[in-house]
């Protein structure tokens, strides 16, 4: 029996490093379903659980305060409310130790965390880990990662973990971050919060400057980050459009589409004939995507869920993530079904600078990105 304060220190432990923002880190967290399947009770896995998630997703408070310019403790409280559906999912099917259906239970957890509704929700997932364990495995390194959490909570746990220890270590030794597509350029800004906001013709005419400095360069698809053109309206459309081809360069940028008395959070594509081209499947919940005004006024981010897995921009097939989306499992695996060339993930994460939001959003898109032996162009807003 393993002490109950040794499961909960550990569990935090594995939350703090393997979601320290460093992509090299994430299989720490493999050790999750072993901690949760030692715990001698339901209260103990509860603890665990919770003392994983909260660890990993520290940034929260510091975060929710900034963007709400309020008081920290309500950054805490919505923390740990945040954490309520991965602590409930593992502390309902927690079963005892040493139990055939341990296993299963927890894979059903594992799926349940990685699928909507209650993946919605699913940070810190550790199959994430599998991009650093399985680099180019693709789908069997996802099936394998699977298993060998799967092992974690079998009796076989010892040599399942020096194994992919052994996996860990050849990885970290030879590790590299995926490539840049050559003519593609992700340009990250420092506007914080007035990014999206400022709707003046100085603003875009200062974009379309930066992004004619990344065309001089030899970049013909630009990617600018989220929300960075703001409110998309016919006027703005042209100017972007006139532009963009004059200056000879493709923009993919962030912007809002107005929706009646809601909206849609958007990848516009600014040249050619300028159009929507990916519609966020989850926005941010409670901020952005706020469901229940559906039986009221219909306002906030609309959540597009499945839809627009795969866009194509100049003949490639793209893999967009937009901002929260990186933080969960199920927009990215629904992605790679359709075999994608790139991934790109843009954010405007102003209110995240200073936690570890940020560098845990760009260590999960290159996990996965290097599962799949993917591409990536990102560009964010801090």
């Amino acid at each position: 029996m393993w002490p109950a304060p040794l499961l909960v220190f550990g569990a935090a432990t594995i939350g703090l490093v393997g979601w320290s923002g460093d992509v090299r880190t994430l299989p720490a967290a493999m050790m999750f379903p072993l901690l949760w399947a030692r715990s001698p009770s339901r209260p103990i896995a509860a603890l665990v659980s919770a003392s994983y998630f909260l660890a990993a997703s520290r940034g929260l408070p510091e975060g929710v305060s900034t963007y709400y310019a309020t008081v920290p403790w309500y950054g805490v409280l919505l923390w740990g409310a945040a954490s309520l559906v991965f602590v409930a999912t593992h502390s309902i099917l927690w079963t005892q130790p040493g139990r055939r259906q341990q296993t299963r239970r927890y894979l059903f957890a594992s799926l349940l965390m990685a699928l909507p509704p209650l993946g919605i929700v699913g940070w810190a997932h550790p199959v994430t880990a599998a991009g650093v364990l399985f680099p180019g495995g693709g789908w069997w390194g996802l099936g394998a990662a699977v298993l060998a959490l799967a092992a974690m909570t079998t009796r076989r746990w010892l040599p399942a973990a020096l194994i992919l220890g052994s996996l860990w270590l050849l990885s970290v030794a030879e590790w590299k971050n995926p490539t840049t597509p050559s003519g593609w350029a992700g340009l990250d800004l420092e506007y914080g919060q007035r990014l999206g906001r400022d709707i003046g013709l100085e603003h875009h005419r200062e974009l379309i400057e930066k992004a004619g400095a990344a065309a001089a360069k030899g970049a013909r698809i630009v990617l600018l980050p989220e929300n960075a053109i703001g409110q998309w309206t016919p006027t703005v459309a042209r100017l972007w459009h006139n532009e963009t081809k004059r200056i000879g360069v493709k923009v993919m940028a962030g912007a809002t589409i107005p929706d009646g008395p809601g909206y849609d959070n958007a990848i516009m594509v600014t040249s050619g004939n300028p159009a929507t081209l990916y519609r966020q499947r989850m926005p941010v919940p409670l901020s952005m995507w706020q469901p229940w005004r559906v039986w009221s006024d219909g306002g906030g981010a609309r959540a597009h869920f499945l839809a627009n897995p795969i866009v194509e921009v100049d003949g490639m097939l793209v893999a967009p993530l937009l901002c929260y989306e990186q933080l969960l499992v199920w927009p990215i695996v629904q992605s790679m079904l359709g075999s994608p060339d790139i991934v790109v993930a843009m954010a405007n994460v102003w209110w995240a600078d200073r936690t570890s939001i940020v560098p845990i959003q760009k260590a999960s898109t290159i996990a996965w990105a290097k599962l799949f032996s993917k591409p990536v162009v990102m560009a964010f807003n801090r």
